[in-house]
Parts: C-alpha cells; sequence; structure tokens
C-alpha cells in the first residue's frame, strides 16, 4: 500500500509521522529538454533528426545508453547522502503511447521509469511521477515537447481522452509501490481561458482514483502552476503544486537585490512573490510543495554568488512555512544542475551550445539580450501598432521571443545539432552518453553543499 498520504497541511507515512518532501527534479531524462541537454527546439524535433542522421537502430542504441548513463545507482547514492527524500521524474507521454497509435500502451516505455523508482525506493527515497509532456501539449513551450506556441490539449477532446487513459495505465502500474510518493498528472497547464481544465482535473481524479485511490496527488495549477482559483473543490488526499521561480535568478536576471526588468527584487519580495503563490493552500490546509523552483548559474563568480543568495533565502523562506520543494534540475549541461556533462559531449557539442545561447534559440538560457539590434525593430514595430497587445502566458516581449527564437531560430537549429552525430562510431556514440554519467560529470560543488547543509539543518 501506498506510505504516504495527506493528513491536513502535512503529509504523513504509515506510522502517522510528518514527511516533508525536498529533493530534485530530475528533468532532461524521460522528457528531454534542450537548455538541459543542449539541443535545439523541442524533444520530438530533435529525436527525428537525430533518427535520419543515425539510422533506427543505432539512434535506439545511442538513446537508451544516454537513459542509462544519465541516472543510474551512483546518482540515487549520491542524493541518499545529500539526505533528500524525494525525485520528481519527469516523463513524456511519446515513451507510452505513439501519436499513431493512440490508447496503446508502450510496456518497453516503462523500463527505465521502472528501473529508476526501484532505485530510489531501495535508498529509501520517494518518487513524485510527473507527466510533463501530454498528447496535445499541455502549454505554450518547447518543456511540453510542444514544436508551436499554442497548447492543443485543451482544445480537443481526443488529447484529453488520451491523457486520462495513460494516467489509468500508470496508476495501475504503481497503485501497490509504496516508494511512488505520488502522482503529479498535469506539469505546467497553460488552459488560456481557464474555462477547460477545472473540468478536466475533475474527470481526471475520478478515473485515477478509481484505479489507484490510495497513492497522493500532485496538483500543478493553472498558468504554470501559479494559478489555482480553477480548482473547484478540494480534492481529498492532495497536494495543490506551485512553481516558484525568482525573477532574478533567471538567466536575464539582474542584481540581487536589485532591479530585474524594472522590477525590484529582494527577500521581501521573495517572500511575497511565495506566499501570492501558496495563499490557495493556506486558506484550504493543504500542504505546502513547490515543484519547481531555483535560480540559473552563469559562470561568474560575483553573479552566481547572488544566485547562491536568492536560493538561500528561498529555502529559509519554505522553511519558515514547512513547505517541501523539489529543486530544478538535478542534472545538465551547466546550467543549473548539481552536476554537469563533461567530456566527449561537452567536446563535440560545446562550440554548438555556445552558438545557441549567442542566438538565444532557448529561453532558459536566454538572457533576452541576444541579437538585440535584429530583433529591437520588430519589438518596436509591435509596441508602436499594438501597445495593447497583452498576450498569454507572458506578454508581449516574451511572445515575440518565443515565436523568432524559440521557435524559427531554434528549429532551424535542428539538422545543425544532428548533423554533428554524423560519422560517429558506436563507441563514439557511447563516449558521449556516458558523458552524463556522475562519475563523468563536473560537480556544482557549492550548490550540493547548500542543499545539504539546508535539509541537514531543518529536518
Amino acid at each position: 500500500m501506498p506510505d504516504l498520504r495527506v493528513t491536513g497541511s502535512h503529509l504523513t507515512d504509515s506510522t502517522g509521522r510528518p514527511v516533508r518532501l525536498r529533493g530534485v527534479g530530475l528533468g532532461g531524462w524521460l522528457n528531454m529538454e534542450n537548455f538541459i541537454t543542449g539541443y535545439p527546439a523541442n524533444e520530438t524535433a530533435m529525436r527525428l533528426a537525430v533518427r535520419d542522421v543515425l539510422g533506427e537502430e543505432r539512434y535506439e542504441m545511442f538513446f537508451d545508453r544516454l537513459l542509462t548513463s544519465f541516472f543510474d545507482a551512483a546518482d540515487a547514492d549520491l542524493l541518499r547522502d545529500m539526505g533528500t527524500n524525494c525525485v520528481r521524474i519527469p516523463v513524456n507521454y511519446h515513451h507510452f503511447e505513439s501519436d499513431d497509435q493512440p490508447f496503446e500502451i508502450i510496456e518497453q516505455g516503462f523500463r527505465h521509469l521502472d528501473r529508476v523508482v526501484d532505485l530510489l525506493g531501495e535508498r529509501e527515497i520517494y518518487s513524485v511521477i510527473d507527466l510533463h509532456a501530454l498528447p496535445g501539449a499541455q502549454n505554450q513551450h518547447w518543456h511540453s515537447d510542444n514544436p508551436t506556441h499554442v497548447a492543443s490539449f485543451w482544445r480537443h477532446r481526443h488529447f484529453q481522452d488520451r491523457a486520462v487513459h495513460l494516467w489509468e495505465a500508470i496508476a495501475d502500474r504503481y497503485k501497490d509501490n509504496p516508494w511512488v510518493a505520488g502522482y503529479n498528472p498535469i506539469n505546467e497547464p497553460g488552459d488560456v481561458r481557464g474555462q477547460v481544465i477545472g473540468p478536466f482535473y475533475d474527470r481526471l481524479v475520478k478515473a485515477i482514483r478509481a484505479v489507484d485511490p490510495g497513492h497522493v496527488l500532485f496538483l500543478d495549477g493553472n498558468t504554470y502552476s501559479t494559478d489555482f482559483s480553477i480548482f473547484r473543490e478540494v480534492y481529498e488526499n492532495t497536494v495543490f503544486v506551485c512553481h516558484d521561480y525568482a525573477l532574478a535568478g533567471f538567466a536575464h536576471g539582474g542584481p540581487y537585490p536589485g532591479y530585474t526588468r524594472g522590477e525590484w527584487v529582494d527577500r521581501d519580495q521573495l517572500e511575497q512573490a511565495f506566499e501570492k503563490r501558496t495563499a490557495f493552500q493556506r486558506e484550504t490546509g493543504t500542504p505546502i510543495w513547490v515543484g519547481e523552483f531555483g535560480p540559473v548559474y552563469t559562470g561568474n563568480a560575483e553573479i552566481d554568488a547572488q544566485r547562491y543568495q536568492i536560493l538561500r533565502d528561498q529555502l529559509e523562506i519554505f522553511d519558515a512555512h514547512a513547505a517541501g520543494w523539489s529543486i530544478w534540475t538535478y542534472k545538465d549541461v551547466g546550467l543549473q544542475g548539481l552536476a554537469g556533462a563533461a567530456g566527449p559531449y561537452m567536446e563535440r557539442f560545446g562550440g554548438f551550445i555556445a552558438k545557441k545561447q549567442r542566438l538565444g534559440a532557448d529561453r532558459w538560457g536566454s538572457t533576452m539580450e541576444e541579437s538585440a539590434s535584429d530583433l529591437a525593430p520588430l519589438h518596436r514595430l509591435m509596441d508602436t501598432e499594438f501597445p495593447s497587445w497583452n498576450p498569454y502566458p507572458w506578454g508581449a516581449r516574451y511572445q515575440i521571443d518565443d515565436l523568432v527564437r524559440h521557435i524559427l531560430i531554434a528549429q532551424a537549429l535542428v539538422p545543425e545539432y544532428a548533423e554533428l552525430l554524423r560519422g560517429c562510431s558506436d563507441e563514439e556514440l557511447v563516449a558521449l552518453a556516458d558523458s552524463f554519467a556522475l562519475a563523468n560529470c563536473v560537480r556544482r560543488r557549492p550548490l550540493i553543499d547548500l542543499l545539504t547543509d539546508n535539509i541537514t539543518r531543518n529536518p
């Protein structure tokens, strides 16, 4: 039976002991993201291009090896030794269902997920299974494997039916696993009008509960887990998950304390933002869990010292509210992770990643200043001709960058990324994949120590 359940404003284990889930998000693994592993655009476009270059058999070998190396026993040991008790595991629906064969569950797709859930459970670390990319895309960005800026999931009943069916299969598979803390069914939904998401959550909760009545549900609010007004009831045994990224912590962030994009950011502002994003949880007396947060690091010692201070301040705020958390992200190519790939992968793709960063071709690595002279006329045109245009979710400046940089330019870069794999031998492909193995990674020691110290001092 599941070990955890919601008891008032806390999670408790089978003995009734309060449990505060604190750990990491395993981003870039079963749901790959462009800034995490260095490719451009969305995962499906990248995989198709790489398949064309490598051929089916070698494509399968490379990605299977990458998934195996990216997280294994050594990674689980590190997280255990840090004192973490939770890993949020983002997954892409493509592993479990094909678009050309909807509603047919792919058994093989569970192999790596089962492996990591078991590795963590053996070390008494809970897993939260997070569906990060849903059929049709539940939000407007790359991290839902969306090649456009339209969240079609909310427009078509077909996509919603497939998501319900997939969750019934996932819940049936893990319903008796005590080290699965629960299910995070929709990462960062972006229902523009906010009219479909509430009724859909009602339907989805009912369907999952019919299969697995015991596990905790971790439900994100609308507008990228910041708006909880869409919930029409407080479901039993449910955590309502907020995401709490600090404005000054982004790649385009300014000094801390100081101004970012005209907004003053200091510790008081961080606390005000957190309290606003968790008002629903406190009003309903349900647990507070921050499913994602964490700054981006630059390699500049002065700036990174400020980013670590942002993180310290956020953790202190979370501690004061007894909030659990899952920092984003565990491993990447150097922006945020506790560990970063090195060796052959960075030697082959380092120049490409630098070009992608120069062009601002992915949001997480973008300072929003790249190619400013090229985009400035477009920004001025839109400001002049459409001064009241304020598209969902983040306004005109972000929308223009999304369409031009993160979709148009990013998609133009996809063939270039794939071509860098052409001519690789099997041995070279294995070495590239193994660059993500912990033994070959560079550990971000100040971050690891900061998190470990916080967990140790605040049991």
